[in-house]
């Protein structure tokens, strides 16, 4: 079975565009997905990017438009300037990676929902309260948001190294097991083409 490793910050504007496209694709393909949320911030720091807020006039501009054109194009609800951003990204990534152990649950749909907790809802994914019901939600334990700290953040800090060591400098990232790397929401027509060719 092919597995996809999926690497995002969950505050990332694109990594919500891309919705559940991901996890239909996997479906499509017989494909798994190991999610590895990553600290962005610091992504960006080791490989050379910049955060937003820091890009020239003309890169934030430019960010501005194209991300308003995607939403609409993808007919998915999303504020430019949401209430709580940027905040925290630990302890919602702490929460994924717990989910990601304990199973039972929908481990995209809670990825999702906390992405549109963030783009869409005007919610703090930093907030405990904010997690556990994205938690309940996919039909995983609340009570992951306590008991998966120590877990999580080893884990964090660990696919952030892996991430560098991988060639990843952005989100969405997407490696396949031949290491073919895809770089964006706009790039998951190319996976699922590249999964169908490694099927074939």
């Amino acid at each position: 079975m092919v597995a996809i490793d999926y690497y995002f910050g969950t505050i990332s504007p694109y990594a919500y565009l891309a919705g559940t496209r991901l996890e239909e694709i996997a479906a499509k393909h017989g494909a798994t997905i190991t999610y590895k949320p990553v600290d962005l911030l610091a992504l960006f720091g080791r490989t050379g990017g910049i955060p937003p807020a820091q890009r020239h006039v003309s890169r934030q501009e430019y960010r501005a438009q194209e991300l308003t054109r995607q939403a609409r194009k993808l007919g998915m609800e999303f504020n430019l300037k949401p209430a709580h951003f940027p905040t925290n990204m630990a302890p919602s990534s702490y929460a994924i990676i717990a989910a990601q152990k304990a199973g039972g649950g929908d481990l995209g749909k809670l990825c999702h929902s906390i992405l549109r907790a963030c783009w869409a809802e005007e919610k703090d994914v930093a907030d405990d309260a904010v997690i556990r019901d994205c938690l309940q939600g996919a039909g995983f334990d609340p009570g992951l948001v306590d008991s998966g700290l120590l877990v999580g953040a080893e884990t964090y800090a660990a696919n952030l190294e892996e991430a560098v060591e991988r060639g990843v400098f952005g989100a969405p990232f997407y490696i396949t097991p031949d290491d073919q790397r895809f770089w964006g929401q706009d790039r998951l027509e190319d996976l699922d083409a590249h999964l169908a060719g490694m099927r074939g």
